[in-house]
């Protein structure tokens, strides 16, 4: 797993692009700079490891464009020592980036092989989620509950109660909704029964899927 002098460059760049776009959180910016993308991509793609685009992974999923991972991250506003629960482990690429903010990540993926990919990937690159879990994203992770941050990584055609329900007052969801076309939606837990909803621009995502057992 090498991570050369031209891999660094090339996420300089990355970087500028981004600022381009308008990310402006710096420790953001700092944290995709830092890890090494192209280690979570299949060998086919690591010559576009650093292009702002999504790429196929393992099981039908993708590895989000670096945009996206930044927009949703900068949305969550992440601390150090945040408790944040992740929906959609995938490749583990923005799992790592929670990692390098100091958050202290639970994630949750429903595609086994994905998962036990990550599983063993991750802490071979020093990121170590708090938990990594097998299971329904839709439920969230009522025994670790409640959490500062919970960002979903995939589209969700409808807002799962139960994430709303695990939010701390003053956390933050971040999840794109929608079919087709998902809008990236921002929730605030104000109170014990009161949200603040902002929306934001139009993203594509992989679906949410659900367990019917």
């Amino acid at each position: 797993m090498k991570d050369t002098f031209k891999h660094k460059g090339m996420r300089q760049q990355l970087v500028n692009v981004l600022k381009t776009k308008g990310i402006t959180n710096e420790n953001v910016l700092r944290a995709i700079g830092k890890i090494p993308r192209h280690l979570f991509m299949d060998s086919g793609f690591l010559d576009h490891a650093y292009q702002d685009k999504a790429f196929p992974i393992a099981a039908d999923q993708t590895i989000s464009q670096p945009y996206t991972v930044a927009f949703q991250t900068e949305l969550l506003q992440v601390e150090k020592g945040d408790k944040v629960l992740e929906i959609g482990t995938g490749s583990g690429y923005q799992t790592a980036v929670l990692c390098e903010l100091g958050a202290k990540v639970y994630s949750i993926e429903r595609q086994q092989e994905l998962f036990k990919k990550t599983s063993q990937f991750l802490p071979k690159l020093g990121y170590r989620a708090k938990k990594l879990i097998f299971g329904d994203g839709y439920k969230g992770l009522v025994e670790e509950a409640p959490y500062k941050g919970i960002i979903v990584t995939a589209g969700a055609p409808f807002v799962p109660k139960p994430l709303l329900a695990q939010l701390e007052i003053g956390g933050r969801l971040v999840i794109p909704v929608g079919d087709q076309v998902q809008t990236m939606t921002l929730f605030v837990r104000k109170g014990i029964k009161s949200f603040e909803k902002t929306e934001f621009g139009e993203f594509r995502f992989v679906p949410l899927l659900e367990d019917k057992n």
